[in-house]
C-alpha cells in the first residue's frame, strides 16, 4: 500500500499517537513539513490517504500554502481518497468542502468532554457503546459543517467538534495527543494560557493532572477512530 501523507503545519504539532497507530498496523507514512517549507505534492496519486495536523495559524490567514492545501483536499475527496483532519486540519477540510471558519466566542484549552451525536454516521466512527469522551482542546476558531457532511461531535463551548462525509473525518479536538505532546504544548503555550480569560481554558496544573490516565483513555477512543479511517485506505 502507498504511504499515508501527514501534513505538519507547526514544529510542535506532529502526528503524535497517529504515527504510533499506523506503525503498529504496518502502514507506511510520510511527514510533509509545511512549517519547514517542504513542497506540497503535485497530486495525491502517490498516497493512500491524507492527514492534516494542527497549527496556531488560521485558515483565513494569507499564507501561500493554504490555497494549494485546500485544492489538494478537494481533489482527494473528489477521488474518494480518505482525508483526516485534526483541529486546524479539520478547519482546512471544512473550508475546502464549502464550509467556513470563524472565531469562537469561547476559547478552549485543556481537557473537555465532547458528546457523540446519536446518528449512524457518528456511531460508525466512535462505536455503538460510547456517547461521550474526554479529549484535548486548543483552539479559538471553529468550522461550520460543509454541505453533504454530518456533525458527529459537539461540546458545550463548540457546537461543531467534528464532521464526517464518507471516508473523511474532520475533528476540531485533538485525539492524537501523547503525554509528550501535552507537556510540550503547555511549555510553549503557557503565556497564551495565562492571558486567556475563558471558562474553557484550564491552567497548566489542571491540564497535567492525571495525565497518564487521561491520555491512555483518549488512545482507546483514537484506536476506534483511526481503525475506521484506515479501513478506507486503498
Amino acid at each position: 500500500m502507498k504511504p499515508v501523507a501527514i501534513f505538519r503545519h507547526s514544529p510542535t504539532e506532529g502526528p503524535g499517537y497517529l504515527a504510533s497507530y499506523l506503525e503498529r498496523r504496518g502502514l507506511a507514512w510520510q511527514l510533509i513539513r509545511i512549517d519547514a517549507g517542504e513542497a506540497l505534492p503535485d497530486d495525491t496519486g502517490a498516497f493512500s490517504g491524507l492527514v492534516f495536523m494542527g497549527g496556531p495559524m488560521s485558515v483565513n490567514d494569507p499564507l501561500p500554502w493554504i490555497q494549494p492545501v485546500l485544492e489538494l483536499i478537494a481533489s482527494a475527496v473528489a477521488r474518494d481518497m480518505p482525508v483526516l483532519g485534526h483541529c486546524l486540519g479539520g478547519q482546512l477540510m471544512a473550508k475546502a468542502l464549502g464550509g467556513g471558519v470563524t472565531r469562537t466566542p469561547v476559547k478552549e484549552i485543556g481537557w473537555g468532554e465532547v458528546r457523540i451525536q446519536d446518528s449512524e454516521a457518528a456511531r460508525s466512527w466512535f462505536g455503538a457503546g460510547l456517547d461521550r469522551f474526554l479529549t484535548f482542546h486548543w483552539h479559538g476558531e471553529t468550522f461550520t459543517i460543509p454541505p453533504g457532511a454530518q456533525r458527529v461531535l459537539s461540546s458545550p463551548y463548540c457546537e461543531n467538534q467534528g464532521f464526517a462525509v464518507g471516508p473523511h473525518l474532520a475533528l476540531q479536538c485533538h485525539i492524537e495527543m501523547t503525554q509528550d505532546l501535552v507537556q510540550t504544548w503547555c511549555t510553549v503555550g503557557h503565556r497564551e494560557i495565562e492571558r486567556s480569560r475563558s471558562p474553557a481554558v484550564q491552567n497548566v496544573g489542571d491540564i497535567l493532572a492525571d495525565l497518564d490516565v487521561r491520555v491512555a483513555a483518549l488512545h482507546g477512543v483514537a484506536d476506534t477512530v483511526y481503525a475506521r479511517w484506515v479501513a478506507g485506505l486503498r
